[in-house]
């Protein structure tokens, strides 16, 4: 049965809406506001307007904290959709003034974790966990483990507020018998999929490979590749062997298909 619980290589440039909602959530507690620094640089150039108009899209509604909570889980519960885990309409559909009615009234991180199955495979469970704002030790990690051995998951996703120490960063593989994701918060204040200058890339089943290696009579290995740290290979989870078909249409790049194998 579905559950759901609310509780680095590409790095395309964001559009103007998306980036100033993020230079808000970037900036830190008590920063300069972003426009007014704007404003400071102005030379009275005849363009006023322009810094006008850029400060009327930052927000101002609340807190900094609330709106890159906002933003990143937004963004991670796309990331499970597009990953085909069922995720409800109306967790994606919340607005940031929804989601600091819910959260003020109780900030605890742990509100913040959601688990679902893949919509193919209910035993397919994920979750995802957001780390508290100190450095992630060891003794963060085995925490963790404590609060989700029992539940069966077959993924996990951690997202992180800051670094995460080396030690920590090797035992996951030691702690974990599944597989875990990590991604900065930062990461995640911009959808990087929904960006117009990204190609669309759409991952291919396992027939789908097999026929395109026998169409094209290669192997794995003699198709363009992909890293696995690559951004697009983050956000959708895959792992080597994977082959995305990645189709451009624009001026710049042209309309035309390709495929990378991720390795």
């Amino acid at each position: 049965m579905n559950q759901f619980l609310p509780s680095q290589q590409s790095v395309p440039t964001m559009d103007s809406a998306d980036s100033t909602a993020a230079t808000a959530a970037l900036a830190p507690n008590g920063a300069a506001d972003p426009a007014a620094a704007i404003n400071d640089d102005d030379d009275d150039d005849g363009v006023p307007e322009v810094a006008a108009c850029i400060s009327s899209m930052i927000d101002r509604g609340g807190s900094v904290e609330s709106h890159r909570l906002f933003l990143a889980r937004r963004t991670a519960l796309e990331m499970l959709r597009d990953r085909g885990y069922s995720v409800p309409e109306d967790e994606l559909a919340r607005t940031l003034p929804e989601f600091r009615a819910w959260w003020a009234h109780k900030p605890e991180l742990e509100r913040l974790a959601f688990s679902t199955t893949l919509a193919s495979d209910p035993s397919n469970k994920v979750k995802v966990v957001f780390c508290p704002p100190e450095p992630v030790k060891i003794a963060v990690i085995r925490e963790i483990y404590s609060g989700v051995k029992e539940e069966n998951l077959s993924r996990l996703i951690l997202i992180l507020q800051s670094r995460i120490m080396s030690r920590a960063k090797e035992s996951i593989k030691e702690i974990f018998p599944f597989k875990v994701d990590t991604f900065q918060i930062t990461e995640l204040l911009v959808n990087i999929t929904k960006h117009v200058l990204k190609p669309k890339h759409e991952v291919l089943t396992a027939e789908e490979k097999a026929k395109l290696l026998k169409e094209y009579n290669v192997v794995d290995s003699q198709l363009p590749r992909m890293l696995e740290t690559d951004a697009v290979a983050r956000y959708h989870g895959l792992g080597k062997g994977t082959v995305v078909k990645v189709t451009y249409d624009s001026e710049l790049t042209g309309n035309h298909v390709t495929y990378r194998c991720i390795f």
